[in-house]
């Protein structure tokens, strides 16, 4: 039961990503999606997995999307 209102949150969380304007929300929306991937690996008894997906996933490609969206000249601040 766990498992299908995390899949169902990911789901939602993805489309939000996809359909936001602002790039810097989009990719906190997608760190939450990689940080529910990361949980629903742990509960399917893959660890292993789990830290990868959390510490690549969630942690290293959002910082170096935040980095790339603070080095470029956003489209609100116009």
């Amino acid at each position: 039961m766990v498992a299908i209102i995390l899949v169902i949150i990911m789901l939602i969380a993805a489309v939000v990503a996809a359909v936001l304007k602002d790039l810097l929300g989009a990719v906190i929306v997608a760190a939450l999606v990689s940080l529910i991937t990361a949980i629903l690996f742990y509960l399917l008894q893959a660890p292993d997995v789990a830290m990868a997906e959390a510490s690549i996933g969630a942690a290293l490609e959002t910082v170096i999307f935040v980095i790339a969206i603070r080095k470029t000249e956003r489209f609100e601040d116009k």
